[in-house]
């Protein structure tokens, strides 16, 4: 007993002595590391990780991960501004409790009597009289970025959308009316112009090079409580939220805090560079969960400069309809993989016709760069302007070949009302078992206003619980082939069907919004 009791001051002498010449040896090293400039990093793994984060010359030594960001948010907090609008009142809005920004939550569960503009609005007590009506109130809050010094600001089209009067207040107090450059509600990006001369800017950074992993910091004035700086990662790339008809989506999503009121903000990397716009979040109660959605500043700064240069984007049209390339397409086509875009349909007489390309071709490659999706498809065929020629490949018939096109200009997307046909019609058999169909007529065909080259058998009747309503058929839709097979009416669509026997089967399908493919799957 009485040994143990006098071995351990012993052993903490030793250990104690042991850990001083570590220290000293740790604290000489470090020396010589800080004086030859060198990066030191915390080993034990194949990839190394700083022990601070690299940063350019202006933020150079600064940015330390025991100290905080601090060094960051003092160089971009300036730059990132309030924008405050009004609008005429309007005696029908419903009540709104609180003064905020239109920061659109794609789900909208809740606000649901909201109606279209997106942009919610306090009623002022003068509403109810017919004094009040017709005056500027205040109707939106949100946030804004100083990308030049003589007063250019980037902020969300849906800030400032409906505004007769915008007005932005700078980090120190100053005031400044500003005049709306122009808005692009597809990408949901606006410029403002104030007049002053010497602002502090953010420069822009290369969100191309973002990483999944990276850490940023959002800014803005979130539920309009003043400027608020917070913290995150980039949980995702390429993200589409499908907010909005006809809308051009390729977010970066952050789980940096983000409210309504960050609208039109900033989302800076940790050099002080803007590399995205806060333009959506993805909520079941209005507030922040962590899925936030930031365009990204690629696409952001391309718009801007069409906007400050002519007032509008213009941007290239190809004319096919393209959709998501499924594994399950992808075997119908004997493709491999499913990176690519599906053209579900071809323009007569545009550009993608003139080149050649057909229904059913795969796009694979657009002007050098592998596509991944029909989105990023879309994406890089807007950015180039109309007129400009381009080289891509299409994957067809088990090979793959370069076409050329010279694009159009896209027109701004057009809302088209459904109509759907109902009555009986001849129910189909096998896969598409719950299905009733019928001759497509003329006067049928007028009533969907289809084109009067449209053929094929209508669909008048689909079960809910059927696996072709699972595949998304509808009432109303038009059956053009049948595992590439055209048919013109019930007969030929039947005998199809026999012959496609119980494998899955590859339809294509023609409504109002264009033609598409689709797989029913086998009954199991």
């Amino acid at each position: 007993m009485s040994s143990a009791i006098v071995e351990r001051p012993q052993n903490w002498i030793v250990m104690s002595l042991i850990g001083v010449a570590v220290l000293v040896v740790g604290l000489i090293t470090g020396s010589v590391i800080t004086a030859k400039g060198w990066t030191p990093f915390i080993s034990g793994s194949d990839n190394k990780v700083p022990i601070y984060l690299a940063a350019d010359q202006r933020l150079a030594g600064q940015v330390n991960l025991n100290s905080g960001f601090s060094a960051v948010a003092k160089a971009v907090t300036p730059a990132v501004v309030t924008v405050e609008t009004s609008s005429r009142l309007r005696p029908q809005r419903t009540p709104f409790p609180f003064f905020m920004d239109p920061f659109r939550d794609f789900f909208r569960w809740d606000w649901p009597d909201q109606d279209e503009e997106q942009t919610p609005r306090r009623r002022a007590p003068q509403q109810e009289t017919p004094q009040g009506r017709g005056r500027l109130v205040p109707t939106g809050l949100g946030s804004g970025v100083i990308v030049s010094p003589d007063g250019y600001i980037l902020t969300n089209n849906h800030v400032v959308e409906g505004a007769e009067k915008v007005e932005v207040a700078l980090n120190d107090r100053r005031r400044f009316k500003a005049k709306i450059v122009g808005t692009d509600a597809p990408s949901d990006i606006a410029v403002l112009k104030i007049e002053a001369s010497g602002l502090p800017t953010i420069p822009f950074g290369d969100s191309d090079r973002v990483e999944v992993g990276d850490v940023v910091l959002a800014v803005g004035n979130p539920l309009g409580i003043g400027q608020t700086v917070t913290m995150g990662i980039i949980s995702a790339k390429g993200r589409s939220t499908r907010a909005g008809s006809g809308s051009y989506e390729d977010f970066l999503q952050t789980d940096a805090a983000i409210n309504r009121g960050n609208s039109g903000g900033a989302l800076v990397n940790l050099k002080g560079e803007l590399i995205g716009i806060p333009s959506q979040i993805l909520s079941q109660t209005g507030g922040n969960i962590g899925i936030g959605f930031a365009i990204p500043t690629s696409m952001a700064r391309y718009v801007m400069d069409q906007l400050i240069r002519s007032g509008q984007v213009r941007r290239g049209k190809l004319g096919v309809t393209i959709g998501p390339l499924t594994q399950e397409l992808a075997e119908q086509f004997g493709f491999k993989g499913t990176q690519g875009a599906l053209v579900q349909d071809v323009e007569a007489g545009q550009p993608a016709d003139r080149a050649g390309v057909k229904a059913g071709d795969i796009i694979t490659e657009f002007q050098g760069q592998k596509v991944e999706d029909s989105t990023q498809l879309r994406n890089l065929v807007a950015q180039n302007p109309p007129g400009s020629t381009v080289r891509f490949k299409v994957w067809r018939d088990g090979s793959e070949r370069e076409l050329t096109a010279t694009l159009a200009e896209m027109e701004l997307a057009q809302t088209r009302t459904s109509s759907r046909d109902s009555g009986g019609g001849t129910g189909a058999g096998g896969l598409l078992s719950g299905v009733q169909v019928e001759d497509l007529t003329p006067e049928i065909r007028r009533r969907l206003n289809l084109p009067p080259t449209a053929r094929g058998v209508v669909i008048t009747n689909v079960e809910f619980d059927s696996n072709a309503a699972a595949a998304g058929l509808q009432r109303g839709d038009v059956i053009e082939e049948v595992d590439r097979q055209p048919i013109s009416n019930v007969s030929e669509f039947n005998a199809a069907l026999k012959k496609a026997g119980k494998k899955s089967l590859l339809l294509r399908v023609r409504n109002q919004q264009g033609a598409r493919f689709v797989v029913v799957q086998a009954q199991e």
